[in-house]
């Protein structure tokens, strides 16, 4: 089966402005799917994919139609400094059921990934992120998970029950998959009011980073190093307030704003680890004027512009090119190990491995802020280093 048998063509009249695009416009850079599906045997970098499934997005049906209304404005901006190499394939049909959709997500994700192409996907429900997960089921690796999200989407008493896959739902069935490929899970831009406690319970019983809206909000920055860690995004528009994002029924008034939710994602292009991203739950039936299909399409720009700007710094290779800082505790024999990009100046810190853990590896780097290598330097232990050791057990 081929690849474009999943998908119905992009209808370019659609999302073509009356007096057609400028030719530095990436409608004209983008290899789309309209007449003839892309050559993806030629170099790609990145594979645009519609989703037209919104049937298990809880309260908000109509976001199966947002792709070809974010296209249309994306469409209109402009390349950056660098020729990108895109593909628009078109927009994955709805399937007899939403587990046909899943199959066919899923195995769209999987192929592209191993060839190198990191997909960018505009749904549909969020629910889709399950489909995103298993695309990495057979890839033999494992996955640090990434949400942007007002709420858990776990039952609303905390407990993970396997039954249903919808977007409230669909991180049960993850943390519950057997074969287990998931290592770290992180939540960012959760409201409290929107949280059981039960489940702010199951993430720290799991070890799992989760981060308020009031912890990132107005300093995006320190949001970096979470979305560094991941191998996969989803990003649920809901998380954006209202009043910069009226296009979700979910929408709430409190949430980032559009400028911040740029920023996350141009963390997330950057990110050399990243292979897979997903835009959910946009609705266009309640946007006004396009403003909301405007911020998303400028969200993916903003991607597009950190992925044509990796530093492919994943330390330590070469050694020569980072700094390494051993850091001792105040009440404990024992040091804790940074390292530094030179080419960047990020930091990541060193975990061991307990005595069952990789043969191969004597650490795990984890992305980590400066200000977690001052704790260390104050002789106190970061927090992200313990959680980190936890799940390494």
């Amino acid at each position: 089966m081929s690849l474009s048998d999943f998908f119905a063509p992009v209808d370019l009249k659609q999302i073509t402005p009356r007096n057609g695009f400028f030719s530095s416009h990436l409608g004209e850079k983008i290899a789309h799917f309209s007449n003839s599906f892309p050559d993806l045997e030629q170099k790609t970098d990145i594979a645009i994919i519609g989703v037209l499934d919104d049937r298990n997005a809880i309260n908000n049906q109509g976001c199966a139609l947002a792709p070809d209304h974010v296209r249309e404005k994306l469409y209109q901006l402009f390349e950056g400094p660098y020729k990108t190499k895109i593909a628009d394939l078109g927009n994955i049909r709805q399937g007899a059921t939403i587990s046909d959709t899943y199959f066919a997500v899923k195995t769209v994700v999987n192929e592209l990934i191993k060839k190198g192409i990191l997909p960018i996907i505009i749904g549909g429900g969020q629910d889709i992120t399950y489909a995103q997960y298993m695309a990495y089921e057979d890839l033999e690796q494992k996955v640090d998970l990434v949400i942007v999200d007002p709420r858990f989407d776990l039952d609303d008493d905390g407990e993970i029950d396997s039954s249903e896959t919808t977007s409230n739902s669909y991180l049960n069935k993850i943390f519950l998959h057997e074969p287990n490929y998931l290592f770290n899970f992180s939540n960012l831009g959760y409201q409290t009011y929107f949280t059981g406690q039960e489940s702010l319970r199951v993430m720290d019983k799991l070890y799992f980073d989760v981060h308020r809206l009031g912890e990132i909000s107005g300093q995006v920055g320190a949001a970096e190093p979470v979305i560094r860690n991941a191998s996969m995004m989803s990003i649920d528009i809901g998380v954006i307030r209202s009043s910069d994002a009226m296009g979700n029924a979910n929408a709430t008034p409190n949430g980032f704003y559009g400028e911040e939710a740029c920023q996350i994602a141009r963390y997330a292009g950057f990110n050399d680890k990243l292979s897979s991203i997903g835009f959910y739950e946009f609705n266009p039936a309640y946007d006004s004027n396009g403003q909301t299909a405007t911020l998303v399409a400028q969200m993916i720009w903003y991607f597009i512009d950190g992925f044509y700007n990796r530093k492919k710094d994943f330390p330590m290779h070469p050694k020569s090119q980072y700094l390494v800082y051993k850091t001792s505790l105040k009440h404990e024999d024992h040091e804790v190990v940074f390292v530094k990009s030179k080419k960047s100046d990020r930091w990541w810190l060193q975990v061991p491995y307990p005595d069952n853990g990789s043969k191969n590896e004597r650490f795990h780097l984890v992305p980590c802020l400066y200000e977690d290598y001052k704790t260390a330097v104050a002789g106190e232990m970061p927090d992200l280093w313990w959680r980190t050791f936890q799940k390494l057990n």
